[in-house]
């Protein structure tokens, strides 16, 4: 039976309309993505692409990346994660299938998880019904699991490993508490290599229902590959429904 896959991260863009200020340093990066471009590449691994989960890439400009993307119209993207400052009066994109605050940036202020304004956001959310993208800087760890504990009825998809730094005793606490939380979810994801050892750590904390599947495309060039990123999905998960796609139905509401 042919494996089914969502991808539960990806990016689009186009250096030549937009301004993405962090590529300025990756001339390797400095070139137009699209998910038909993603889609081939899962086609040379003989699976089927069902598409995945679009999420904001830090644009100069969001409100033109909130356009691009809805006249983009791919049938390809299935949610769409949009950029947005959380607060409980945020704008958010009438396109948002849920919404991401770059947290990894160094205009990001420490703590900010912390703050009330934010953990009110959250709590907006959660009534919303609307999941909130966590890409945090990986020290940083136990200052999420502090706040997402405060607000456990919110649901939110941890990004690239919580950028786990490594197996210290800090960064495992705070990942076994966010394991333990009822609506958190984790993606193993392309960037930097992955390290399995990490992996296997996070699959145990977090359990099988609650890791997905990404990709990370096409910043997973940078450092590894596409091909060697799903290839070393494999070999770590086989053909796991759960972990190719069903986990992410459940994280983001898609409906196939």
């Amino acid at each position: 039976m042919t494996l089914k896959v969502i991808d539960s991260h990806l990016h689009i863009w186009d250096p030549a309309v937009q301004d993405l200020p962090w590529l300025a340093s990756l001339p390797a990066l400095q070139h137009r993505y699209t998910v038909d471009d993603l889609a081939a590449h899962y086609a040379r691994q003989g699976v089927e692409f069902l598409g995945g989960v679009y999420v904001e890439v830090d644009a100069a400009d969001p409100l033109l990346e909130d356009r691009l993307i809805y006249e983009n119209g791919s049938p390809l993207i299935l949610k769409r994660m949009m950029r947005t400052r959380v607060s409980p009066y945020m704008r958010i994109p009438v396109i948002a299938d849920g919404v991401r605050e770059p947290l990894h940036v160094d205009s990001e202020p420490r703590g900010r998880v912390l703050e009330p304004e934010f953990l009110d956001g959250l709590r907006v959310l959660a009534s919303l019904h609307m999941p909130f993208e966590l890409c945090n800087r990986g020290d940083e760890l136990p200052d999420m699991a502090r706040a997402l504990a405060q607000v456990p009825e919110e649901t939110v998809v941890i990004d690239h490993l919580g950028n786990m730094p490594g197996l210290d005793a800090d960064s495992k606490r705070a990942i076994e508490a966010l394991g333990e939380l009822p609506n958190t979810y984790i993606k193993i994801s392309g960037d930097n290599p992955v390290d399995p050892h990490i992996v296997e750590f996070v699959r145990e904390a977090f359990g099988p229902k609650k890791v997905l599947y990404s990709s990370n495309w096409p910043v997973v060039e940078l450092n590894s590959s596409f091909d060697a990123h799903f290839a070393l999905m494999r070999d770590l998960f086989g053909s796991d429904e759960d972990f190719f796609m069903n986990n992410a139905c459940r994280a983001y509401g898609i409906r196939i």
